[in-house]
């Protein structure tokens, strides 16, 4: 089994959830396809979504809910 990593995008603050209250989109070990959303940066209240670019499993996450992340940034690892 390969793996892939999803990467951010644009820099800003990372969220897991669509809302403080609310489940997070993608759970640990949790399967995603292709154009899922996995969470969402936000840059100045503007929110972005990150979108799963690969189908796969969820086998490791690199930042918490509401981390700072850089562009590049790892976020998620996915096997594929």
């Amino acid at each position: 089994m390969s793996s892939h990593r999803i990467t951010a995008r644009t820099p800003g603050v990372f969220y897991r959830r669509p809302s403080p209250d609310a489940e997070p989109y993608v759970g640990d070990g949790a399967a995603v396809s292709e154009g899922d959303t996995i969470g969402l940066i936000e840059v100045m209240k503007t929110y972005r979504e990150v979108k799963a670019d690969t189908t796969g499993t969820v086998s490791q996450w690199f930042v918490e809910n509401e981390d700072e992340v850089t562009i590049g940034q790892d976020l998620v690892e996915l096997d594929t």
